[in-house]
């Protein structure tokens, strides 16, 4: 929403900066030290037939040196003068439509998460590896689309099928000249997990010299807008986003259980050993779910940006989340990444109707908590025995 006024202050109410966001509905404040600000946004500037979610126009949030922190206000629309508001006698038509759309915007959520814990869950089902660097990749994807459609000048869509076809070639050389040595020494799984950690640190601040620490948006695609569907308000590109995401995890899924490459790759996953005696490639299969799972991830750091502005952190913003699907799921299981994912997604979005905004994913958690206490497994993945 254009020209609504927002004022930064400092925890203490000292005055920062007063801005007004533009045409896409962002804002930007620079801040000159880390520390804890208020957003406090002008209500009067917004325009009348729409209201604050939740009621509350003031953000409070931490800046920590090098990061960028996001503040949310999310807009619902005013009821007309004589229709109940929520708290009114008849509130509770309004509470089932904030349900609806809060239950739409986590499916969103919940799909581009399964993209990004798919190819997570492939990469740990055949190799082992607990990879902390995958939110990298879901920000490399973003951050290569753009590059490609604000940098070069393509529009957003081939922009889009040059990123994933990159990523997945990145995908492929990060096995062959790195983790696929790492494994020929010996190395452990462990240890992998914490190199893992440090090519995420090394990945993050190449991403911030040659990205900024600042939020930009793709070329195309921003202010459309929204489409009415019955309770449900969205723009026409998240109906169609969600359509690619579920259409990639719907060919991915049969590709894993149709084809011989999807058979290998589970052989392999189940049994290495037993898969090399059979005669399968292990390196070779290994390197084709490093390049698919580096695609996909991609995919879904396009999907994100699409539905959000760029960041160099974006990916590390949602990592959390992309293990919480992954071990909700079934960690090694494709389908369990998609029901986890979408779990998560849900009780993201959909618990804003009683928590604050800034603790929607303590929900999602919370979940993640009961499920694996009841079923350690995960929803999807299998019971093991050891010994």
């Amino acid at each position: 929403m254009n020209g609504a006024k927002i004022a930064v202050t400092t925890e203490s109410g000292q005055p920062v900066e007063e801005v007004t966001t533009n045409a896409q509905g962002t804002w930007d404040v620079q801040v000159e030290e880390p520390g804890r600000y208020k957003a406090t946004l002008d209500v009067s500037t917004l325009p009348q037939d729409a209201q604050i979610r939740g009621g509350s126009n003031v953000r409070t949030l931490s800046v920590y040196e090098g990061n960028c922190s996001a503040a949310l206000f999310a807009l619902q629309p005013k009821a007309a003068p004589g229709q109940p508001q929520e708290g009114d006698s008849g509130g509770q038509s309004t509470f089932w439509t904030q349900a609806a759309q809060l239950t739409f915007e986590g499916f969103n959520l919940g799909l581009i998460i399964a993209l990004a814990a798919l190819g997570l869950s492939l990469i740990y089902g055949t190799t082992g590896l607990t990879n902390f660097a995958h939110g990298e990749l879901v920000t490399l994807g973003a951050i290569l689309a753009y590059a490609f459609n604000v940098g070069v000048g393509l529009h957003l869509i081939p922009a889009a099928v040059l990123a994933v076809l990159a990523a997945g070639a990145l995908g492929y050389g990060q096995d062959r000249l790195f983790w696929g040595q790492l494994r020929r020494r010996g190395t452990g799984t462990i240890a992998m997990m914490i190199i893992s950690i440090g090519v995420a640190l090394f990945l993050r601040y190449v991403f911030l010299i040659f990205f900024g620490g600042q939020t930009e948006s793709y070329a195309q695609y921003n202010g459309q807008p929204g489409v009415e569907v019955g309770p449900i308000s969205a723009a026409p590109k998240n109906f169609i986003a969600m359509g690619i995401e579920l259409a990639v995890l719907i060919i991915v899924g049969i590709a894993l259980l149709r084809t011989r490459t999807g058979k290998a790759a589970r052989a392999v996953a189940d049994n290495p050993a037993l898969a090399a005696s059979s005669g399968i490639n292990v390196d070779r299969v290994i390197r084709i779910i490093w390049t698919l799972g580096g695609a996909i991830a991609a995919l879904a750091g396009i999907m994100l940006g699409l539905s959000q502005n760029l960041k160099f952190t974006m990916g590390q913003d949602i990592l959390l989340l992309i293990f919480a699907g992954v071990t909700l799921g079934g960690l090694g299981t494709a389908f369990g990444a998609l029901v986890g994912s979408l779990v998560v997604g849900l009780f993201i979005q959909v618990s804003t109707l009683w928590v604050p905004p800034e603790l929607k994913s303590v929900g999602a958690l919370v979940v993640l908590i009961i499920v694996l206490l009841v079923r350690p497994q995960g929803i999807l993945g299998r019971r093991e025995r050891i010994g």
